[in-house]
C-alpha cells in the first residue's frame, strides 16, 4: 500500500509518503512561496522515493484550521491527484495531526495555532488505552478563554505560544510547553492517521471534503 499525504495549514509543508511499511518525510518551511512551490515539491518527494503519481492508492490531506490560502492550496493539489487517478482521499484536522505530537502521559493535550485577531484554534485531547481520544469540539478562542480552560499537568504547543506563551503560563501554572520542533504537524502522524482511517474504512468524498474554517463565514476569505 502507498499512501501521499501532506498538511500546508502552517508555515511549513509537511509531506510523508508511506511506501509498503516504509515512511519518507519531508518538513520544508514555505512561507508565502507555497502556492508556487507545492507541485514541484510534491513531484520532486514522489520521484525520490522512486515512485509516480498513479502507484498511489491513497492522498491525505490536512483540513486546517489554520492558513485559508495554504489549506485551500494544498487541499486543491490532493483532489486534483485523486480526480487524475481515481484513488480515495483522507481529509484530516491540522490539530488531530498535531496532537499526535505530545506524549500519552500528558493529562491533557492542547494544540494552539495562531488564528489571527488575537484569537487561537485549539482542540483538547487525552489517550485512553493508547489511543488519541478528542475531548472537546475543534474550537476558535481568545487568550482568556483558553486559559479558563485550561488545566495544570497538561501539554501546550504551537505556533500561538510565539505571541501567548507567557501569559497562559502565568493564568496556568504547572502546564508542559513542548519544544519548538513539536509545534507544527509531522508527517509521520499524518501517515499514522490516515492507516488508522483506511483500516476503517473512513474515507472522503473528494467532490465533498471542504476545510474546516471556524471563523464566521463572514469572516472567511471569499471563494
Amino acid at each position: 500500500m502507498k499512501i501521499l499525504g501532506i498538511d500546508t495549514s502552517t508555515k511549513f509543508l509537511s509531506l510523508g509518503i508511506y511506501n509498503d511499511g516504509k515512511v519518507y518525510e519531508y518538513n520544508l518551511e514555505v512561507g508565502h512561496k507555497l502556492s508556487s512551490l507545492l507541485t514541484l515539491l510534491i513531484k520532486r518527494a514522489i520521484n525520490a522515493a522512486a515512485l509516480e503519481v498513479g502507484d498511489f492508492d491513497y492522498f491525505a490531506c490536512g483540513l486546517g484550521p489554520g492558513s485559508f490560502t495554504g489549506i485551500r492550496v494544498g487541499l486543491s493539489a490532493i483532489k486534483g491527484l485523486s480526480w487524475a487517478t481515481g484513488k480515495p482521499v483522507i481529509g484530516i484536522s491540522t490539530l488531530d495531526i498535531m496532537a499526535l505530537n505530545a506524549e500519552s502521559k500528558a493529562k491533557i493535550i492542547c494544540p494552539v495555532i495562531d488564528a489571527k485577531r488575537n484569537l487561537i484554534y485549539s482542540c483538547f485531547y487525552k489517550f485512553v488505552s493508547g489511543k488519541l481520544k478528542k475531548i472537546t469540539p475543534y474550537m476558535l478562542l481568545s487568550k482568556e478563554e483558553l486559559c479558563k480552560k485550561l488545566k495544570p499537568q497538561s501539554a501546550v504547543f504551537g505556533d500561538a505560544l510565539n505571541l501567548y506563551k507567557e501569559e497562559i503560563l502565568k493564568e496556568t501554572p504547572g502546564l508542559t510547553m513542548l519544544d519548538k520542533d513539536q509545534w507544527y504537524p509531522l508527517p509521520h502522524n499524518i501517515i499514522k492517521i490516515a492507516l488508522g482511517r483506511i483500516k476503517d474504512k473512513l474515507l472522503d468524498d473528494p467532490v465533498k471534503i471542504n476545510p474546516i474554517y471556524l471563523y464566521p463565514k463572514d469572516c472567511q476569505v471569499s471563494k
